[in-house]
């Protein structure tokens, strides 16, 4: 992650409208988002989301506290990178004749990326892990030809036992 980068995890009320204040809270701000993970829980009434964006130490502090006042959002964590599992997926389609196809595979072993797809002239894989992993993997497939890409966007948890629902606020029935 580049140094002012930041990791913002929260839970929230999983109802319509919330991400477009979460978001729109963002945007009235001028903060840009660089990616976003949001899924529901364990519990079918809140959503995760993950969120990295940019910024020094006052722009983090005052995304948290704008962030506390929305009434759907439950908790919000600055994730700190030295105690956090992050991942994402990436598909990457390929038009790509069989006969070119060995050095590629190769390449698909050893970053340990899986086929998800396969016809005559295309191949469409996928890859899992840490963002470094992911943007090597697709630098590597530059000269072949990407035609088409797509990504999860970072999400993220903390190591160990510690957990972001520990210290939520109970969910709000309506």
């Amino acid at each position: 992650m580049n140094p002012d980068e930041f990791i913002l995890a929260m839970l929230v009320n999983n109802e319509a409208g919330v991400l477009t204040r979460v978001s729109g809270l963002f945007a009235r701000r001028v903060f840009n988002i660089d990616s976003l993970s949001v899924g529901v829980t364990d519990d079918p009434r809140i959503s995760r989301i993950t969120i990295t964006a940019r910024g020094d130490d006052y722009v983090k502090t005052q995304l948290v506290r704008q962030l506390e006042k929305l009434h759907d959002v439950k908790i919000v964590e600055v994730m700190p990178t030295t105690s956090t599992v992050m991942r994402e997926l990436v598909l990457i389609k390929l038009n790509i004749a069989q006969k070119s196809r060995a050095g590629l595979m190769e390449a698909v072993a050893v970053f340990r990326a899986k086929v998800v797809d396969l016809t005559n002239d295309s191949v469409t894989l996928e890859i899992t892990g840490e963002r470094s992993k992911c943007n090597a993997f697709v630098e590597y497939l530059r000269p072949f030809g990407i035609a088409e890409l797509c990504r999860t966007g970072l999400t993220a948890m903390s190591r160990g036992r510690k957990t972001l629902k520990m210290n939520a606020k109970p969910a709000q029935h309506t």
